[in-house]
């Protein structure tokens, strides 16, 4: 990436911009290659998903992540530059998009800040191949955006990102990114609706599926039997349920992701839409992994319990989930598997030998914080390559669950249990594991709720898990 010295925060003559802009035209014309301009200014504290509900449209891509409680936020929409891929070697292929991308890249203002220069959003689906016509997203795709607005450590960064061909009208795209900064720097509230009777929200419905349900049980007690014969240690099986709403307008993913943000403050919430009026949406408690400043950090999360109504039974329910023979060995493979995949990158992982506790509103969880050095021959999508999907939402030994899974579940998961984040130019970025999530559709929306099935575990009990799982969404849609 190129960094050149003309600074948007100092420089308010708009043909200033025209200039600049017209001679990275003029390079793009010459080697006859797409260009990519990124223009980074600081603004005044923002609320990313505020800015993102007042652009949103629903034919566009957008992308959004938050965790509340560490304080950071980033929203993008409007692909400039974007990329598809499948198979085996999906993530190696993405590399080579923001590589080749990244080359002809110039930047502009404060780049180096967090969340300043072009960042790639990332979605990668649980399955490597295309899962039908109808799939709503590929096995894996990228795209820059237009708009990007990101808030993290008290700092609130606006980006442009502009892509210029040989017969762009630059003229025209300065104006936009003139226009566009000083919206940003004077962001507007006074024109957002305020419903004074609540949220505005209409009856959500989930259908009564019985037979979904016995098809469940069936499933694990066919996993358990594989288990008792030897075929593999574990295997985390989903169900997905349909719910629908009487809204004349359907469901519109981004409110929904509201009453997820609220509710889940110690979780990642996130949408992601295809341009093509589907949206993903959740509120996960799973990192897959963070590349920050050459180091990484992963997790192990698994064996869980349900949250007590009094401070004493959630004493006991955690006291109980910490001693549970079943839920530690369920943890314990997630954990090796981990720390053997890192090895084989040649990273030295670090972790405790003892699981702490997770609490989130509904259910807690056995958590193992994992961390290593990352040279920089090992980038964040090689190790993404290698972790994904863990066997905390797939199975052990990978090689023998996953087959099995496409055998016992009614369809493809799609994003569901995928891998979701962002990349920027300095190779950092986080990716996340898409759970307790919807796929938003109109007036429908598909919920996936998934539970893992180890030695020991009861059918009945992992349907009550499940359960559990689903109602984290259903009530954000109620």
């Amino acid at each position: 990436m190129i960094r050149r010295p003309l600074d948007p925060a100092e420089s308010r003559d708009p043909a200033a911009l025209t200039r600049f802009l017209e001679s990275v035209r003029q390079t793009a014309a010459a080697d006859r290659h797409v260009w990519l301009v990124s223009i980074s200014i600081a603004v005044d504290a923002l609320d990313p998903l505020a800015v993102l509900e007042s652009i949103f449209e629903p034919g566009e891509r957008h992308f959004y992540v938050e965790r509340p409680d560490e304080g950071v936020a980033l929203a993008g929409a409007d692909a400039v530059v974007e990329f598809s891929a499948s198979g085996a070697e999906r993530f190696a292929a993405c590399q080579q998009f923001i590589d080749d991308t990244l080359a002809h890249t110039v930047a502009v203002g404060e780049a180096e800040a967090p969340f300043g220069g072009p960042h790639f959003f990332a979605a990668f689906t649980f399955e490597p191949n295309f899962a039908g016509e109808a799939a709503a997203f590929p096995p894996a795709s990228l795209f820059v955006p237009r708009w990007q607005v990101g808030a993290r450590d008290g700092r609130t960064m606006a980006v442009a990102n502009l892509a210029i061909q040989a017969d762009t009208n630059v003229a025209h795209l300065a104006e936009r990114v003139w226009r566009a900064h000083a919206k940003f720097h004077s962001f507007d509230y006074a024109g957002v609706s305020v419903d004074e009777n609540g949220n505005g929200a209409h009856r959500a419905t989930a259908a009564s599926d019985g037979e979904e349900a016995r098809a469940y049980v069936g499933a694990v007690e066919s996993a358990l039997s594989d288990i008792r014969a030897g075929r593999y240690e574990k295997i985390v099986l989903s169900r997905r349920r349909e719910v629908r709403t009487d809204a004349p307008t359907g469901l519109h993913p981004l409110r929904v992701l509201n009453g997820l943000r609220q509710r889940f403050g110690d979780c990642f919430a996130f949408s992601v839409a295809n341009g093509k009026g589907q949206s993903f949406i959740g509120a996960s408690p799973e990192r897959l992994l963070e590349v920050r400043s050459g180091k990484l950090r992963t997790e192990g999360l698994a064996g869980s319990a349900r949250r007590g109504a009094r401070a004493s039974e959630d004493a006991a329910m955690a006291a109980g989930l910490a001693r549970d023979e079943k839920e530690l060995h369920e943890h314990r493979l997630v954990v090796d598997a981990i720390s053997g995949e890192l090895q084989g990158l040649g990273l030295q992982p670090v972790f405790s030998a003892k699981p702490g506790l997770r609490r989130f509103a509904n259910v807690q969880h056995l958590h193992t914080a994992i961390g290593a050095d990352l040279p920089p021959s090992v980038r964040l999508l090689d190790v993404a390559a290698r972790l994904h999907p863990t066997p905390a939402v797939g199975g052990s030994p990978r090689s023998a669950a996953l087959p099995r899974i496409a055998e016992l579940e009614r369809g493809p998961r799609g994003l569901y249990a995928g891998a979701l984040g962002w990349i920027d130019a300095r190779g950092d970025g986080e990716l996340l594991v898409g759970l307790r999530s919807a796929l938003i559709d109109g007036a429908t929306a598909v919920l996936y709720a998934g539970a893992g099935i180890v030695a020991g575990s009861d059918s009945q009990r992992e349907l009550v898990e499940t359960e559990l799982k689903f109602r984290a969404v259903l009530d954000a849609l109620a």
